[in-house]
């Protein structure tokens, strides 16, 4: 079998790294620049825990085994519109619950808006780079020391041919690659703490969270139907952010015109 090359490595070890500093690094700003509360951090870690990867993910595991559910993962639209919708209902209800329920005691101070955003988005930033980085570069190990066939040949059917998809991947995938998801949690946390600081000001002005909903909606949407029809993930990642900077300068007039 072909080696990862030694380069895709050090990307990966580099995205790793920077998975699990984002949220220190937005931890220590809003905390030490900004004087936000700490509270409002651990809120947003733990809302998206619950809500996105055991609530949404369980109920993504079910639906998908069903006739409909395989039929719309087989269909761009379909699936645009469901992931999309799904991942907005979750999260910005989520918000909201999380602003109303649990930290009513901070909301003397918009800041922590950023900084529930911020917890958010760090924690998203940690699973989906951070870990799976992890797991990408466990993978390439065992593929570079000839390792990987023992694991091979103790599996069969789907999780074999995931296995050796993933391997795939790995292998085959050009070096700079595994820098792009970097960029691209970067684009995710910014447009988390807009989305948060509208959900913020919601509970003043009713629209916002619809516009919160629509925003969240749209933009996942919107991605899943550019990977489908193979757009090539730069250019998808210059249109994310075109859209961040646009959501992120709404936020901010909305911030600044309630403080």
């Amino acid at each position: 079998m072909d080696k990862v090359p030694f380069l895709s490595i050090i990307f990966m070890m580099i995205s790793c790294l920077t998975g699990f500093l984002i949220p220190v690094i937005l931890f220590l700003y809003f905390r030490k620049k900004k004087q936000a509360d700490i509270i409002p951090f651990f809120v947003g870690c733990l809302v998206f825990m619950v809500f996105v990867l055991f609530i949404e993910a369980t109920i993504h595991k079910l639906f998908f085994i069903t006739p409909l559910g395989r039929n719309i993962r087989e269909n761009i639209i379909p699936y645009a519109i469901y992931g999309g919708a799904m991942a907005a209902l979750f999260e910005e209800f989520g918000r909201l619950i999380a602003f109303k329920l649990l930290l009513g005691k901070n909301r003397d101070k918009n800041i922590n808006a950023c900084m529930y955003g911020a917890g958010h988005g760090g924690f998203e930033a940690l699973a989906i780079l951070g870990f799976a980085m992890i797991n990408n570069l466990v993978l390439s190990f065992m593929i570079n020391s000839g390792s990987l066939d023992a694991v091979t040949s103790n599996l069969s059917g789907y999780a074999l041919e995931q296995l050796k998809f993933s391997a795939n991947v790995l292998i085959t995938s050009a070096p700079y690659i595994f820098l792009i998801g970097i960029v691209e949690r970067i684009i995710a946390v910014a447009i988390q703490i807009s989305l948060s600081v509208l959900v913020w000001f919601s509970l003043k002005k009713k629209y916002l969270f619809l516009t919160a909903l629509f925003i969240h909606f749209f933009v996942d949407a919107l991605v899943i139907i550019l990977a489908g029809i193979q757009i090539p993930v730069y250019f998808i990642e210059l249109i994310l952010a075109l859209l961040t900077v646009m959501t992120a300068l709404f936020a901010r007039k909305i911030y600044v015109e309630e403080s």
